[in-house]
């Protein structure tokens, strides 16, 4: 079982030793956002499904195109998956502006969203899937793949390594920072007023600043949790990959940031409340 890895230095301010706690997330990766030290190392460089996790590069690829926020995109059958299995708030025919599709692909982990996004990227499908290529490269992304925009392929893989570099590029959009991090969004779909939440049950939580996040769950991916995290005057990029337990990746999550404030690890999910469960369908 993997144990925490800690730095002498960082253990020296921190008032207990953390040998002892166990992560339970298959990949995971901790790095300190300004000195780039890495705090926590299990697996950081295999590539693995990153679910919905996906939607951040997404999203980065559709900014960058520079269109229209206000334009309004419809959900058609062509963003239906067909190795789809959750449900969806956007059906088929709803109509919302760019940056609404935006927001609920960050926040609500919507498929049918981040699909039409890509789909309406300028030039089509074609077009968006060779900028997603030029940014994995840009990024200097070497264990990454990424065949759809949702994440529902199983062959959208990355690395932890690769998401700390993803969720340090992410920081620097702020719309994805503001997307990603709303607890709630209510918008009129098809004249019918729906409320999302968002799929990152920590965000909102007292006690908790996080500033972007991301999460992402598919049978082959488990539960994954990307974050940019300020705790104890410390920011860190937060990268939990391959959970097969529910309310695993919470349970990490707290624990990164309790070990950040010098608390006790909790051991067990149990205490959990349902609102640090995270919603398992992101």
């Amino acid at each position: 079982m993997f144990k925490f890895l800690v730095a002498g230095a960082f253990l020296a301010v921190s008032s207990m030793s953390w040998s002892a706690v166990s992560v339970q997330s298959t990949y995971a990766l901790v790095v300190d956002d300004e000195t780039g030290q890495v705090l926590l190392d299990k697996n950081s460089g295999a590539a693995a499904p990153i679910a919905s996790v996906t939607k951040l590069l997404t999203v980065m690829v559709v900014l960058d195109a520079g269109q229209d926020p206000d334009e309004i995109l419809r959900v058609e059958r062509a963003d239906v998956d067909g190795r789809e299995r959750i449900r969806t708030c956007l059906p088929v025919g709803s109509a919302l502006s760019r940056q609404t599709m935006l927001r609920l692909a960050l926040m609500a982990s919507d498929n049918h969203a981040a699909a039409a996004l890509a789909r309406n990227y300028p030039d089509g499908m074609a077009a968006f899937d060779a900028a997603m290529t030029l940014k994995i490269t840009e990024l200097e992304l070497r264990s990454t793949t990424i065949e759809e925009p949702t994440g529902l392929s199983p062959r959208n893989q990355a690395s932890a390594e690769d998401l700390v570099r993803i969720l340090k590029a992410a920081s620097a959009y702020p719309q994805i920072a503001e997307y990603s991090t709303q607890a709630e969004h209510s918008v009129a779909v098809k004249g019918r007023l729906r409320s999302f939440h968002n799929t990152n049950g920590l965000v909102g939580q007292p006690g908790w600043d996080i500033l972007l996040s991301k999460t992402g769950t598919t049978a082959a991916a488990g539960r994954c949790l990307v974050m940019r995290l300020q705790s104890a005057g410390r920011t860190v990029l937060v990268v939990l990959m391959g959970a097969a337990a529910k309310g695993a990746r919470a349970l990490d999550a707290l624990n990164v940031q309790r070990w950040l404030a010098g608390d006790e690890p909790i051991e067990r999910p149990a205490r959990l409340s349902h609102r640090t469960r995270l919603r398992p369908h992101a």
